[in-house]
């Protein structure tokens, strides 16, 4: 029996330890597992018995003597750690070079063509947090009208603004001038909606964020996938990340619960193909604003659906769980950090295995590629053969 169906999901941020070369981007140190791990909220039994604490480099937590699945940490080789880099090397593209970033801001330039495009000024134009940008500023922007310009020390150009004084979608073609003008030596990864609703000072952030990423520069995993007839199903910011290419629609969402409950709608569904599945909160609620109990009990939320997940699983089915960098939230750095990311794998005809430790993300999709008997110019090594017996 072959695999009909594959299961793709990314904790978004669930790194796992330091990488080699963590030097390079400050993070020595980081483990955004052992920070959770540390926490009395973590308590993951699903992915344990998978064998997370079997993984090569994990020396902490009790290990399994006969794990469910197969296990193995991932190196990113692309230059970088923000969450388009880790996706499309997940589906197949290495970068070899970085997006830029802006420690100082943004050039005059840029900032000039964009209050000339959309006719409003700017405010801020320096990295910082995004809960403590609009309480900085959101007051200032309500009065002037001036958009709050932000980055990080990922390469994003992010815009904050009041839903009550640009609404959404007035937002999102803001964030689609930018995305224009962005371009050469100044194409960022993501120009990010960043909507906010409140009086001051208690200003909070919707669920309306919108991602506006790069094209991918050559064919992904999705677009190998489509263009052999295969369905791709996008769940979260997969449609977002991938700039819609190969992909026909998005199901976008507004929590990790509700991606799951996506996720197991796809579950019903009659397809052969690929569900490709984004859980964002770990990053964006826990990792960034450094909130480990948080972060430990997101993770323990998502590892009881897991355990419903996979005995609703059917026997031609394979899930794979992964990440796309890590976000130590115990560091004290608010940004994401270079990090090995995990895969568990699980299926009825799953060896349980371990992988040890790989190379690239990239082999992730070129198994699923090799799953489906499909053969393309994607990056990557497969290891099909290695946890599904023929």
């Amino acid at each position: 029996m072959k695999i009909k169906r594959v299961f793709l999901v990314v904790l978004d941020s669930f790194g796992i330890g330091e990488m080699k070369d963590s030097h390079l981007y400050g993070d020595e140190g980081s483990n955004t597992l052992y920070s959770c791990f540390k926490q009395k909220e973590f308590d993951v039994p699903n992915m344990k018995r998978l064998g997370l604490f079997n993984i090569d480099g994990v020396t902490f937590g009790q290990r399994e003597e006969s794990p469910t699945g197969a296990y193995g940490r991932f190196a990113e080789r692309s230059k970088g750690k923000d969450t388009t880099t880790g996706h499309w090397e997940i589906a197949g593209i290495v970068s070899e070079k970085p997006f830029p970033t802006y420690p100082d801001g943004f050039p005059e330039e840029i900032l000039e063509e964009f209050t000339r495009k959309t006719g409003r000024g700017v405010l801020c134009n320096k990295p910082y947090s995004g809960t403590k940008v609009i309480e900085d500023y959101g007051k200032e922007h309500l009065e002037t009208g001036k958009l709050i310009v932000y980055t990080s020390a990922d390469s994003v150009f992010q815009i904050a603004a009041h839903e009550s004084l640009v609404p959404p979608e007035k937002l999102y073609e803001y964030c689609r001038t930018a995305r224009e003008i962005l371009k050469g030596d100044h194409a960022v990864g993501r120009v990010i909606a960043r909507p906010f609703e409140g009086e001051y000072p208690d200003f909070k952030r919707t669920s309306n964020r919108h991602d506006f990423s790069l094209l991918p520069p050559g064919d992904t995993l999705i677009d190998v996938l489509t263009k052999s007839g295969l369905e791709v199903i996008p769940i979260g910011k997969i449609y977002d990340i991938f700039a819609g290419k190969g992909l026909c629609r998005a199901f976008p969402t507004s929590s990790n619960a509700h991606g799951m409950e996506l996720t197991e709608k796809a579950l019903d569904k009659d397809f052969r193909g690929l569900c490709f599945t984004n859980l964002v909160d770990f990053d964006m609620h826990y990792g960034h604003r450094n909130d480990a109990p948080g972060y430990a009990r997101t993770l323990a939320e998502f590892d009881r659906r897991l355990g419903d997940f996979m005995l609703k699983m059917k026997e031609d089915d394979l899930l794979m769980l992964t990440a796309d960098h890590g976000c130590d939230p115990l560091t004290e750095s608010t940004d994401h950090s270079r990090e090995y990311v995990p895969l568990l794998v699980y299926g009825k005809r799953v060896r349980p295995v371990n992988l040890g430790t790989r190379q690239s993300f990239a082999d992730i999709g070129k198994t699923v590629e090799d799953i489906f008997g499909i053969s393309s110019s994607i990056s990557g090594e497969s290891f099909k053969n290695d946890i599904i017996g023929e």
